[in-house]
Order: structure tokens, then sequence, then C-alpha cells
């Protein structure tokens, strides 16, 4: 890979702009791709976290999980959830228990494929050390900023 800037230019280059550049083209091409066979990413989270559950999650425990990812929010987090029901992909009990449908266990697993095939693509030529040192480098940057970053 040719990088833009020699490694002495390259020090000097702001991580606001880069981290932003690196959000943007990941989330960019994740949401196209999962566009493409019809979902978007918070319906993903939804379906995944009903999917990979152990034990049934109500409404509430996974519209409070999810509603922090990328400043989602609750009312966009509420209506995702609707809209994954709606579609059949998960069902909503009396206690607002929600479970897995036929239908939504195979498109989960259609989505799991994709999902597994990008992070496949975003890691090519990156070493898992590298992309481990990358991670707590964001993280001591967000600590060293006063920031809050939120992940399960």
């Amino acid at each position: 890979m040719e990088y833009t800037h020699s490694d002495t230019d390259l020090i000097k280059q702001p991580i606001g702009y880069w981290s932003w550049a690196a959000y943007k083209a990941v989330i960019d091409r994740t949401r196209a791709a999962l566009a493409g066979i019809g979902i978007t990413q918070p319906q993903w989270w939804v379906l995944a976290q009903v999917a990979r559950a152990d034990t049934a999650k109500t409404r509430e425990e996974v519209s409070h999980l999810l509603r922090n990812y990328l400043d989602t929010g609750p009312e966009v987090m509420e209506s995702e959830i609707d809209t994954v029901i709606s579609r059949g992909w998960i069902t909503e009990d009396p206690e607002g228990r929600l479970g897995l449908t036929p239908e939504g266990r195979a498109f989960f697993s259609k989505t799991a494929t994709l999902q597994a095939g990008l992070w496949t693509e975003r890691h090519a030529g990156i070493s898992d050390e590298e992309y481990l040192t990358t991670l707590k480098v964001l993280q001591r940057f967000i600590h060293n900023t006063g920031g809050r970053a939120w992940h399960h």
C-alpha cells in the first residue's frame, strides 16, 4: 500500500481527521453492503443481539444496549426493533421478550456471512498485533481527551 505521506510527515498528521476518515470509510462500506441485502446497520445490531442471546432479551434490554452505538439514540432503536419485527425476523411476546423466527435465523446467517466477509476485507494486510495496537491507541486518545467510549 502506498501511504499519503512519508513517515516523518505522517507522524505530524491530525488524529481527528484520520480517525474520522477511517470511521467514514468503514461505516459507509458496511452500510452499503448491508443495504445491498435489505437491512440497515441498526437492524443488523437488533437481529444479532436476538440471534446470539443465550436467553431471551426484552425489547428494553436490546434497545438500552444498542442506543449508544454510533449515537443512534433510543427513538431510532425502538423504530428499528419495530422494523425487524414487522419484517418477520423476530417476534415480541407480551412480556417484551424478543425471539428469532425461522426466517430471522436464515437472514441472520446470511447477514453474518456478509459481515464476516467485510471483517476480512477491512483487516487485509493488518496483523492481529497491529489491530490490537490500533485499538489501544484509539482508546488512549479517548482517555487522554476526556472522552467516553462504550461498547459491550
